[in-house]
């Protein structure tokens, strides 16, 4: 029978020639060939199985993407619909405020719709859903075209012919026609996402059922392999025992054997284990694998408290205990990190161990592993020492390091450490740094003569030696002073104090460097201040006198002996200011301020100084008795004069020679009484004045009413001979024009006239906003436009790359830029040019310029262009003109806070300019959805007129308006002839629009409008004001009280009829949310 041996790793026993003895075994080799041929046939029906899930993967990954690309393209139509609609909303915005800003979302459709057209019919797959697409694109054309010709309209400034078009419908018809197709083009898209969706739906359905068959067939062939599995694992393991059973019998006899020798080996070793750590200086705790205590020297038995008896089979945490000694928190054991790792482990600094009696000793220590023979770690060693005292010790230095370093660091004055033998610099702080302006590394190994350059001259050793200080001045804190250079090549003053050191037997000196720069200047500073003291001091302008605590003279100056002819010999320490002072008005002041300060004074040097002695300021007037027996009236300023500890020691009295105030004081209370007399006379002046201004403010009122009155008539009928059918004939025509130019020229010298009234009495409101200069300058261009044409002058604007805004009132802004413009044109050559330029300046302003190629203005000229009713001679001219445009402008531009000006030269023309402060942007306006629903809303009854009641006692005021409301076919005019009748008419018929004169018999027009709002029937209506009443206050009084517009006689036919329209629109839409 063949000998079996166990391996060392309880192999499957072998054969002493090394075969497997499970391969002996019959029926071994014909079970693994069964197992390996099911497992080959499972894995063959698994890929015949997860082939077919692969295919159907594929499917469902083929459906998502097809569904996914279905939903991009119903993104993509939503998107391309939801552009139009803002384009169409944009419009409208912009149809009622004017406003370029709502047209963003337009631009935006008009640039991209096309494209996104092109990209849907590049995303479509379906020729139904291409045919819709096909159908959309000129529709989508005629959508833009209509936005487009509503937005020109608006542009033109033709608001009736743009609203008219959007309330034609045309727009919506379209842009229902493209919803209509739209629709369609998504239906086919939602179509051809339900099919991709339910081929999705069916694909997963059928890769779930592959995938449940796939884990049954996978659940049943794991089975059967383990069953098979566990057969075989159970006959192999009979084999086993029984082999190593055998095998364990043979080498019991010699495993005892070696046993025996191996107690041997271990009981020496332990022995000189013993011995070595009862040698060794360092502390040692041996553990096992659960940190429980196995060995412990005498040395661990000092530091921890405890002897290897006591801490035998202890945890190793109640033995060693130890903390962080600056949070005084416990720390973790070394120990446990070995155990757990297998590695050596070492102790943070600043561990401190807490001994059994609670004796604290800082430790320094490391641990290892125990190992066994293979490899497993069965315990630790733990090695520490006591390293308290060498703690302290390096503690020490650097504390004394760290204190040297913040010492230099900190220290103003500069150090620098030079080698004695080559004056070469060592080291150098931050303060010399600073003082010489160098940085450390650029003068360490430099000469120090580099930084003193006297010593440059001489041996720089010996030089320094003559540099230290003595000991009695160095006990003083005094140094040399030398001259130091800085960088830059700055000299400036230094003290120096030179110290000797000794370091590894070389010989170094320690400058110490203080700037005097400062000091320096103060002391001449201060020598300066001295002589200015004492040239104060001996001024013979005033008189200084100090007296001690006692009041007896000890300083008397020039400027006392001059003022009082004593000589300070005849005073000093012999008597005091009281004895040269008027005695009565001593008694007096003692007596005031006795009653003052509720104290007794006595009359003397007390009375003088009291007040002074409590720190209360003190000048009063006194009366000085000179030497020759004359007085002298002074004013004196009493100080008390204080030592260090605040006790006084003397008093200072400077007095000035009053006589000359006094003199002036009477004069002035005579000046004073001339004066009074002189404001009685101006404020009887300004009364007068006052009733000159109110009664040339009414004079202006009354005539600017006067005036319009009939010009009313003139102007009106004047315009509708103008614009009559049949038309006139030339010469009628010529009549008509004739009258219209000479009727509007004497109402903008009425105008001119009370503006001008306005301005120089103050009472003007500007209405300051960002106003757009791109805007002004379209509508001034569009007014200028033809007086330039007519006489053959070019004109040339800027061109606005970017918008630029100033910060002006809108109509004054006009008002002046149209001034220039007419001046401009009325004053320059034949064929001449006109150009507006506007430029930023420094100063965050804009200048708009105006220039001229006219016959330019002389230097005298210019000085008087901004004189009242000046024309510089041009009153002979043919231009007509009144002399008070460029005033008015000039005071209107510096009411909005800007400047006007003129370059001009003769012969060449004139550049006129005004500056106004630059303004940011505003914010655009929001839109109400509501408001345009209801403006593009149509008319219910188109046939009906609207009705317009006009209150107004002129007849021929009443006929012109009664003309120009017949030529509207859509309106009927009613007529009152004063307010109780109009009040009466309106409650009973109900009229759309008011128009209500101010100057009315009986009741006036505002007091009407008040009654007009009481009214429920007659709340709603809006009543526009047309009144010769042109004053600005006026109309700023109509317009407070409610008029919906305020119209100024006489009346202009344009605006007249688009001030009714917009007042019917309102009206109408009123009547609409009324419903």
């Amino acid at each position: 029978m063949p000998k079996i041996v166990l391996s060392p790793a309880l192999a499957p026993p072998t054969l002493e020639g090394g075969e497997d003895l499970s391969r002996t075994r019959p029926g071994g080799l014909k079970a693994s060939s069964r197992t390996y041929a099911t497992l080959a046939m499972a894995i063959l029906l698994a890929a015949l199985l997860i082939i077919p899930s692969f295919w159907v993967f594929i499917q469902v990954k083929g459906a998502a993407k097809a569904r996914r690309h279905a939903y991009e393209v119903i993104v993509q139509a939503q998107t391309l619909l939801t552009a139009l609609s803002d384009a169409e909303t944009s419009q409208r915005g912009f149809v009622l405020t004017g406003d370029e800003a709502f047209l963003s979302p337009h631009a935006a459709a008009r640039d991209g719709v096309h494209r996104q057209l092109d990209e849907l019919g590049l995303l479509a797959r379906t020729g139904a859903a291409r045919a819709h697409l096909a159908a959309l694109k000129p529709l989508v054309d005629a959508k833009l075209a209509e936005l487009s010709r509503v937005i020109e309209l608006r542009r033109a400034h033709q608001v009736k012919a743009a609203v008219a078009v959007v309330a034609e419908g045309q727009g919506r018809r379209l842009m229902d026609a493209i919803r209509v197709e739209m629709g369609g083009f998504l239906l086919i898209e939602d179509g051809e996402v339900a099919k991709y969706e339910a081929a999705l739906q069916s694909n997963l359905a059928a890769l779930f059922v592959i995938l449940a068959v796939v884990g049954a067939f996978a659940l049943l062939v794991a089975f059967f392999f383990v069953y098979a599995m566990h057969r075989q694992t159970r006959q192999r393991i009979r084999d086993l025992v029984h082999a190593e059973t055998q095998h364990l019998l043979g080498i019991q006899e010699g495993t005892n054997d070696q046993l025996q020798r191996v107690n041997a080996i271990l009981q020496a070793s332990e022995e000189q284990l013993a011995v070595t750590l009862n040698s060794i200086g360092d502390a040692v705790i041996a553990t096992d694998a659960e940190a429980r205590v196995r060995i412990l020297n005498p040395v661990a038995e000092q530091l921890t408290g405890w002897t290897l008896a006591e801490a035998k089979g202890r945890p190793l945490d109640d033995i060693f205990r130890i903390i962080n000694q600056e949070s005084r928190l416990p720390a973790v054991a070394p120990v446990m990190e070995t155990l757990a790792r297998g590695t050596i482990q070492g102790l943070a600094n600043h561990t401190l161990l807490i001994g059994r009696d609670g004796t604290e000793r800082a430790i320094a220590d490391s641990c290892a592993p125990i190992r066994d023979r293979v490899g497993q770690v069965v315990g630790a060693v733990l090695v520490f020492r006591n390293v308290t005292d060498e703690y302290a010790s390096q503690q020490a230095l650097h504390d004394s390091n760290a204190m040297i370093q913040t010492i230099l660091g900190t220290v103003v004055d500069g150090i620098i450490t030079i080698h004695a033998r080559n004056g070469v610099i060592q080291t150098v702080n931050p303060a010399a740094e600073r003082m010489f302006g160098y940085a450390a590394t650029d003068l360490i190994g430099q000469s120090f003569g580099r930084l003193i350059p006297e010593l440059g001259q001489v041996q720089l050793d010996g030089a320094l030696d003559l540099f230290q200080a003595s000991e009695e001045a160095r006990a003083l804190g005094f140094g040399r002073e030398v001259e130091g250079q800085r960088k830059d090549g700055q000299v400036f003053p230094l003290e120096m104090a030179v110290g000797e050191m000794w370091l590894g037997g070389q010989r170094y000196f320690t400058g110490i460097l203080r700037d005097i720069s400062a000091r320096k200047q103060v002391e001449a500073a201060l020598l300066k201040a001295g002589a200015l003291q004492n040239a104060i001091f001996n001024s013979a302008n005033f008189s200084s006198i100090a007296t001690d605590a006692k009041g007896v003279i000890q300083i008397f100056n020039v400027g006392a002996e001059r003022m009082l002819g004593y000589a300070a010999e005849d005073v000093l320490n012999k008597i005091t200011p009281a004895d040269i002072s008027d005695p009565e008005e001593l008694i007096e002041r003692a007596r005031a301020l006795s009653q003052e300060l509720d104290t007794p004074i006595t009359p003397g040097f007390e009375a003088l100084v009291f007040k002074a002695s409590r720190g209360i300021e003190d000048i009063y007037e006194l009366t000085y008795t000179r030497k020759d027996g004359s007085r002298l009236p002074a004013l004196v300023s009493v100080t008390a004069l204080r030592d260090a500890q605040g006790s006084i020691i003397g008093y200072l009295l400077i007095g000035t020679d009053n006589t000359a105030r006094i003199q002036i004081e009477a004069e002035r209370t005579l000046l004073d009484e001339a004066l009074q007399a002189k404001n009685a006379e101006l404020m009887s002046a300004r009364i007068i004045a006052d009733k000159a201004n109110l009664a040339k403010s009414e004079f202006l009122s009354s005539m600017s009413h006067e005036l319009r009155s009939p010009l009313n008539a003139i102007l009106g009928f004047a315009q509708l001979m103008d614009s009559a059918s049949p038309a006139a004939s030339p010469s009628q025509k010529a009549s008509i024009d004739r009258i219209l130019h000479a009727g509007w020229y004497l109402l903008e010298l009425i105008n001119e006239i009370l503006d001008l009234a306005v301005i120089e009495s103050g009472k003007l409101s500007i209405s300051e906003e960002p106003v757009s200069l791109a805007e002004v300058m379209f509508d001034c261009r569009s007014i200028i436009e033809p007086q330039s044409q007519k006489r053959g002058i070019k004109l040339t604007f800027p061109a606005f790359d970017a918008p630029i805004f100033v910060r002006a009132d809108r109509v004054r802004l006009k008002q002046v830029l149209i001034n220039l413009l007419s001046n401009a044109i009325k004053y320059n050559r034949p064929g001449g040019t006109v150009v507006v330029a506007c430029t930023s300046t420094v100063q965050g302003r804009v200048r708009i310029s105006v220039r001229d190629t006219g016959q330019g203005l002389a230097p005298d000229q210019v000085r008087q262009l901004f004189q009242p009713f000046n024309r510089l001679g041009q009153e002979r001219s043919a231009e007509e003109g009144t002399g008070i445009g460029l005033v008015m402008s000039k005071l209107l531009v510096e009411l909005m806070g800007g400047a006007i000006g003129v370059d001009s030269k003769v012969g060449t023309g004139s550049v006129f300019w005004y500056d106004l402060n630059a303004s940011a942007a505003p914010a655009a306006p929001g839109l109400d959805d509501s408001f345009m629903d209801k403006a593009t809303a149509p008319d219910a009854d188109v046939g009906s007129p609207r009705t317009v009641l006009y209150v107004e006692d002129n007849p021929a005021n009443l006929e012109l308006v009664s003309q120009l409301i017949g030529r509207r076919p859509d309106l009927r005019m009613l007529g009152a002839v004063d307010a109780m009748q109009g009040l009466q008419m309106a409650r009973d018929h109900q009229p759309d629009v008011i128009l209500m004169d101010i100057n009315l018999p009986g009741l006036s027009g505002i007091e009407a409008l008040a009654l007009l709002r009481k009214d429920p029937l007659t709340l709603h209506v809006p009543v526009v004001a047309i009144s010769a009443n042109a004053m600005v206050g006026d109309i700023k009084k109509g317009l407070e009280a409610g008029f919906f517009r305020y119209l100024t006689k006489p009346i202009n036919v344009v605006e007249f009829m688009d001030t009714l329209d917009v007042a019917l629109e309102f009206a109408r839409l009123a009547s609409i949310e009324g419903k």
